[in-house]
């Protein structure tokens, strides 16, 4: 009895798997993904890009590679305190092969009121990683003459 008994302590031992449903494997990454940066765990949340990935903010002036983005994003995720956005709706789709991944959520956030993001995955040894995200501001077309006034104007 004792190879079943090690058998059992090995099985619940292991890692639990990731989801067998490709959109719930990548929901659920994009999922850990924000509340890393809600609860500020630095390693967990840029655990989740691949080496290149690039991350595109809402400032015009904002395309990070992931060590640059990190170097930005250090000072708020020290103090504790990093952003909290949480996705109200997602969509995913898969290229044929099923290793890159393209997504689009809107966003609820507690800084900058809805925001919407978008990226695209691949999978990287049986791991899903960011390697793009762009963070955007939706403004309604009936308001974009008035935000194009305030972009193009000089600055103060």
């Amino acid at each position: 009895m004792p190879t079943v008994s090690l058998l059992l302590l090995l099985l619940s031992a292991a890692p639990t798997p990731a989801p067998a449903d490709p959109k719930a494997a990548v929901a659920a990454v994009l999922d850990d993904w924000h509340r890393a940066a809600a609860v500020a765990d630095e390693a967990r949340y840029f655990g989740h890009f691949t080496p290149d990935a690039v991350y595109l903010g809402t400032d015009g002036t904002e395309r990070w590679t992931r060590d640059q983005f990190r170097a930005w994003a250090r000072p708020y995720f020290a103090k504790g305190k990093a952003w909290n956005f949480k996705a109200r709706s997602r969509n995913i789709f898969f290229s044929k092969d099923g290793a890159v991944a393209w997504f689009d959520e809107a966003l609820d956030t507690t800084n900058m009121g809805p925001c919407r993001g978008s990226g695209v995955l691949v999978k990287e040894g049986g791991v899903w990683r960011i390697a793009q995200y762009n963070l955007s501001l939706p403004i309604p077309n009936e308001r974009l003459d008035a935000v194009r006034a305030l972009i193009t104007a000089p600055a103060p």
